[in-house]
């Protein structure tokens, strides 16, 4: 048990400095990372959040299992939040807006963070997509009142199984923290409040540590795949992400937008050619989430999204020649 926790705190120790916050704490999945981290602020029944539309279902799901209420709420052509949409969606009951960093590209965190401030509300950074992305100099994860992050597999940083992470620089949210990631422990045996069973394991942090030394290659190594795409794609109709003016795209994924997309993803997968459509239908219309209400039009932009996105192969050994074949089938499509 002591070496485990030995490897874990090291980890910590070194994702907290990259990262560039007081504090990181690991635990068992990026949605752990959420669910506790949302509960670390105090969010529970009655309390409503605000979270994006166009975004993976872990994102909603952990307000709920806070107990707390979401309030999905509008992206823009970046896919990520509008603030002022956010703004108009602010209630009494409102307590937090979580800003998911979509597809490896900082939301605008700038004015997210003014709208938080107006409305005295906690900012937390969904950042499992973009590990390494920054907005400006900033590394995201060190801008909210808390940040996290996924290891799963498919991510930038990613271990073989599932692990996450949430980072703060408050002492007493990471105080908290700890405590939830361990059956509501603040020592051996001794619990004050409910927790959960979410710690990473030590084989998977071990993994995570040895990767980590070589993160800034991969990094490097996905945005030369995307000059690839960006370049090629421009003798084409379809629409590459679109980038940060100021800061680095992680490029966890690499998503177009084109109006055939049905059509361009056949002709891709004819050629034995993987794609992915992140996302086909918004959280607002899931039907799992029809008792919050939301209607076909109440989010216009995510609507269009996805009905357009398509997320083409990215991997940092992806070759320029693999490239180059995967947009041929585009210009021919």
């Amino acid at each position: 048990m002591g070496s485990e926790m030995c490897i874990r705190d090291r980890l910590e120790t070194r994702l907290a400095d990259r990262i560039g916050v007081e504090h990181a704490v690991a635990c068992g999945s990026g949605t752990a990372a959420q669910q506790i981290a949302l509960m670390a602020l105090g969010i529970g029944p009655g309390d409503e959040v605000i979270v994006p539309g166009f975004t993976f279902v872990a994102t909603i799901s952990s307000v709920v299992y806070a107990r707390a209420t979401p309030v999905l709420a509008e992206v823009d052509a970046t896919f990520n939040l509008d603030p002022a949409d956010v703004e108009a969606r602010i209630t009494p009951r409102t307590r937090a807006i979580v800003a998911v960093h979509m597809l490896g590209a900082a939301a605008r965190i700038e004015e997210l963070q003014a709208v938080a401030e107006r409305h005295g509300l906690a900012l937390i950074e969904d950042a499992a997509q973009a590990f390494g992305a920054r907005s400006g100099e900033a590394v995201v994860g060190s801008l909210g009142d808390t940040g996290c992050f996924s290891f799963y597999p498919a991510k930038v940083l990613g271990c073989y199984g599932d692990g996450g992470l949430v980072t703060t620089s408050d002492e007493g949210i990471y105080e908290e923290l700890q405590q939830l990631r361990n059956h509501g422990a603040i020592a051996a045996f001794t619990h004050t409040q409910i927790g959960y069973n979410s710690r990473l394991d030590a084989v998977q942090a071990a993994l995570l540590g040895i990767k980590l030394k070589k993160i800034e290659q991969d990094l490097s190594l996905r945005q030369q795949v995307a000059d690839w795409y960006d370049e090629r794609l421009e003798e084409t109709d379809a629409l590459p992400p679109a980038r940060p003016d100021h800061g680095r795209h992680a490029f966890n994924l690499y998503t177009i937008r084109h109006p055939r997309r049905n059509a361009l993803r056949q002709a891709l997968g004819d050629a034995k050619i993987g794609t992915n459509q992140c996302y086909p239908q918004g959280l607002h219309l899931q039907q799992v989430y029809s008792h919050l209400g939301y209607q076909p039009g109440d989010l216009p932009v995510t609507d269009q999204l996805c009905t357009e996105t398509l997320s083409l192969p990215i991997f940092p050994g992806m070759t320029e020649q693999q490239v180059e074949t995967v947009c041929s089938i585009i210009r021919k499509a």
